[in-house]
């Protein structure tokens, strides 16, 4: 019997901890106000993560010209594009040299010069015939773009689509054009 006392002296009594009134008001109006902030800020990061989670419209393409009318000879078209930046929507001015090359296919070059963002025009300087030239830096480039002096690369190139007699263009990528 001793044994059985020893055993259950050693053991402490169980106390139940009770929440006290001042630890309940805390943790409700702490909740509370959690669920409030929360209720707050989620919608405030959604305005300003969704223009990124939006479809880029990587596929779109702009009807510039007709294409009876693309020679060899580089030719410079204005055409408008629909431009969504964040909430801003606006209507900008884009250019493009469009001709043929050699096996009559149709291209179209940037005139945003690779050197420092001045725009190049064909035949603009003697020194340089039949080549584009920035009047900025003197950085010159042949007809299909290659950069000849200053620049570090060749004129960008926009994607073209042929459809129903029209020249489409997309969006800017590097030239396809020049032989390496």
């Amino acid at each position: 019997m001793h044994d059985a006392h020893n055993k259950h002296s050693s053991e402490k009594p169980i106390t139940r901890r009770e929440m006290s009134r001042r630890q309940f008001l805390s943790y409700t109006l702490g909740g509370t106000g959690a669920f409030m902030a929360a209720g707050i800020t989620i919608p405030m990061i959604r305005f300003a993560v969704d223009p990124m989670l939006q479809p880029s419209g990587e596929g779109t393409f702009v009807k510039v010209v007709e294409e009876s009318k693309i020679t060899n000879e580089p030719k410079s078209f204005k055409f408008q594009i629909h431009q969504v930046d964040g909430w801003y929507e606006s209507d900008i001015e884009l250019e493009a040299w469009i001709m043929k090359d050699d096996k009559g296919d149709i291209y179209a070059l940037s005139p945003v010069c690779k050197h420092l963002g001045c725009t190049v025009n064909w035949n603009a300087d003697p020194r340089y015939p039949n080549q584009f030239f920035c009047p900025c830096h003197e950085a010159h480039y042949t007809k299909d773009g290659k950069n000849m002096a200053v620049a570090p690369a060749p004129l960008d190139e926009y994607k073209v689509k042929l459809e129903n007699g029209f020249v489409y263009l997309g969006k800017v990528q590097p030239n396809q054009h020049v032989t390496k």
